[in-house]
């Protein structure tokens, strides 16, 4: 096998890993919304231990990109895909520690009632568990219009954030237990409105890696 074949195939077994990794990302933040509305502590908690093997596999890719680097002598274009993959990693594994976040919530809560049902966090948690799927879409397929088409998805997360922090902020009172429910809740919020940016970051490198060029996706 030449150096270039060797080289393709081990990029691919890269976003093979990339993948799986997104996938159980995309899992995790799912099951922590849902533990959070239902307060299920034993899916949290679950959540939290899984963790581990997210942060595993991050340290994996890590370390096949610096052995690409290192072993392959790769040209500009080929340092693009490397480097990227490694920064896809990272927010994919930050993505993983907002999932804890919440979870961390979800324990902190069960035993409580919620004040009032969860309707627009689980409506976020939809369009960032969406945003992450056609984040890595966009990478596998290098697809830049499905990555630029995740600056408007971004701004609704936004919108519904906003919306969001003004509503609870409205709820507040001089109820010491009811507010700190609601402190959470907006905790929960940010976390999702911070994997939204992460996701915008997955596709500004999908547009790097195809034009060479830097675009800001979430202005």
């Amino acid at each position: 096998m030449d150096t270039r074949t060797s080289f393709h195939q081990n990029v691919d077994e890269l976003q093979q890993s990339l993948l799986k990794m997104g996938s159980l990302v995309e899992e995790s933040i799912s099951n922590a919304v849902d533990a959070l509305a239902k307060l299920d502590e034993k899916l949290a908690k679950k959540i939290v231990v899984e963790d581990d093997i997210i942060d595993g596999m991050m340290l994996e890719i890590e370390e096949r990109c610096l052995r690409l680097i290192a072993l392959q002598q790769p040209m500009a274009s080929d340092l693009r895909i490397i480097g990227t993959a490694l920064k896809i990693a990272t927010d994919l594994e930050r993505i993983s520690d907002h999932a804890v976040d919440i979870a961390k919530i979800a324990i902190r809560l069960s035993g409580e009632e919620l004040i009032k049902p969860l309707e627009d966090i689980p409506h976020m948690a939809v369009l960032v568990r969406d945003m992450l799927h056609e984040s890595l879409l966009s990478y596998t397929e290098r697809n830049i219009h499905r990555a630029a088409a995740l600056a408007e998805k971004d701004d609704e997360v936004d919108k519904l954030y906003s919306n969001l922090m003004n509503e609870i902020i409205g709820m507040m009172n001089s109820e010491f237990a009811r507010n700190r429910q609601l402190s959470h809740l907006m905790f929960v919020a940010h976390y999702l409105e911070r994997v939204a940016d992460h996701c915008t970051n997955i596709g500004e490198g999908v547009i790097y890696i195809v034009t060479g060029k830097r675009k800001d996706l979430n202005i």
